[in-house]
């Protein structure tokens, strides 16, 4: 598993309260969730339950309850998992967390019959779950090799409503990532920029060091081939998930 990156401590609270900023991002998340002594996805049903048991039912839960859902957490057995820590933690609150469980599982309804007629559209796979980047996603993606050797090239595919979270490319000299869109519609977007929408043929460049995320329109399946640009030393950064509020505004 990546290294989890979390840098939404000093991006609310840097200013305001540093050390509490240093203490989320720098321990919580750089230390206590990148221990491997339990693996991800148990630390994240912990978590869900630790939450559920104090009653907290704000964003913070969406989020993990989101999290759960990236590490593999599937829509029956986050049900199992409520329904058991509610005999102990009270009923009530069991009902308050499927309320929001259901919101983030609901897109495991969308039709399979979308995603055969989406991969219709292009002559490039969809390919297997992304499960290896899945904890940098809101929704389910999936990953088709294309090429892997000289240039690296991938055909991503985003179920609707699925973007991957704020990074950023790194390279020394050279790098950065080329998206070429091959099938449905989705958006690009840079920080602090307007998002440009994406359909079957369009191109965006992306430099490296711009902080960016990518991802399918909430009504539209969304491919496109991901190029990667040869460089010294390059690396990926992972950053914080597109909230709700960011993505709701996009149609």
């Amino acid at each position: 598993m990546e290294k989890i990156v979390q840098t939404a401590g000093r991006n609310t609270l840097g200013e305001f309260a540093p050390d509490f900023a240093h203490f989320n991002d720098d321990i919580l998340f750089g230390e206590d969730w990148n221990n491997q002594d339990i693996d991800h996805k148990t630390r994240c049903i912990i978590t869900v339950v630790a939450l559920m048991s104090s009653g907290i039912t704000d964003s913070s839960l969406k989020y993990h309850l989101e999290n759960a859902k990236k590490a593999g957490v599937t829509r029956k057995e986050i049900a199992a998992i409520i329904t058991h820590a509610a005999f102990y933690v009270g009923w009530p609150k069991g009902w308050a967390v499927f309320y929001m469980a259901k919101e983030v599982w609901a897109e495991d309804d969308v039709p399979a019959d979308a995603k055969e007629a989406h991969a219709a559209e292009m002559v490039f796979p969809i390919g297997a779950p992304n499960d290896a980047f899945a904890q940098y996603f809101i929704g389910q993606s999936y990953l088709a090799p294309v090429s892997t050797s000289q240039v690296g090239i991938f055909n991503v595919t985003f179920e609707p409503g699925c973007r991957n979270n704020w990074h950023i490319h790194h390279a020394d000299k050279g790098g950065g990532q080329i998206l070429i869109c091959v099938a449905g519609r989705g958006y690009y977007q840079e920080w602090d920029k307007e998002a440009v929408e994406m359909k079957a043929g369009d191109c965006i460049n992306i430099p490296v060091g711009v902080k960016h995320w990518h991802g399918a329109a909430p009504d539209s399946w969304f491919s496109h081939l991901a190029v990667e640009v040869p460089g010294e030393n390059s690396s990926n950064e992972w950053l914080e998930a597109v909230t709700d509020k960011q993505y709701g505004v996009l149609k």
